[in-house]
């Protein structure tokens, strides 16, 4: 891995990149300087965001400037120490019955495997909380395993329910909101994944782990065809 770039953005963050190729040492320097940045912030630090292969890091511009800020960070990238498997371990039940997995047959046609077997292997991910992004909550898992990895659909479909279990380009999320999506519709999930808690407002934190469980229809029993409860509802 190369040394870390530090490059000022706009008058008040700095990206920190890590390389430009995604893999699993670029991804634990990442989380290894998020987590140092959580328990020791730079003077004047206002946010950090991690992300694929980088961190911006956010500060106060009437606090401290782009050069302090850099030769803080570069003190703490002198100490860094990556660790794999720091993450909290979640599991989230995921309904692949009927309409919930819409488009199973269709991944497991370009598979060319059964409907069984494409479940077994997303069953089977072992799967990383890698960044947020897009929408609120979109939590974007690494772990696909190899033989349901498909590109995106050629279009987009509109009105997914939220909760559903989608994946692509060698990604998993479960969705927050009724949106257009082209990525592969395979399950539902009751597990909301905005909590409603403002000192945390997504269930995952970036470097968790996730784990999928299966489970029948009457998991999602209670809920207007199938939709989740609002955040924080019953």
């Amino acid at each position: 891995m190369t040394p870390p770039r530090l490059t000022p953005v706009a008058e008040r963050a700095v990206l920190v990149e890590f390389g430009t190729v995604v893999d699993a040492a670029v991804h634990a320097a990442v989380l290894a300087l998020d987590r140092a940045l959580g328990a020791d912030p730079v003077p004047g630090q206002v946010e950090v965001v991690p992300a694929m292969v980088n961190l911006l890091v956010v500060f106060d511009p009437l606090v401290t400037d782009h050069a302090a800020v850099r030769a803080a960070l570069a003190s703490r990238l002198a100490d860094l120490v990556p660790e794999a498997g720091q993450g909290a371990v979640h599991e989230v039940p995921v309904c692949y019955d009927g309409a919930f997995g819409r488009d199973l047959a269709a991944v497991a046609a370009q598979a060319g495997c059964s409907v069984e077997a494409v479940i077994a292997a997303h069953l089977a991910g072992e799967y990383h909380v890698a960044m947020y992004g897009f929408a609120p909550g979109y939590a974007y898992l690494t772990g696909v395993p190899e033989p349901i990895r498909l590109p995106r659909k050629p279009a987009p479909v509109r009105g997914v329910p939220a909760g559903s279990v989608i994946i692509a380009a060698g990604q998993c999320l479960v969705t927050t909101l009724t949106m257009p999506t082209g990525w592969w519709v395979i399950g539902r999930s009751p597990t909301p994944i905005l909590t409603g808690d403002p000192a945390r407002p997504f269930l995952f934190a970036v470097g968790d782990r996730v784990r999928f469980r299966r489970v029948g229809v009457d998991a999602l029993a209670g809920t207007q065809s199938g939709a989740l409860p609002a955040p924080g509802g019953a």
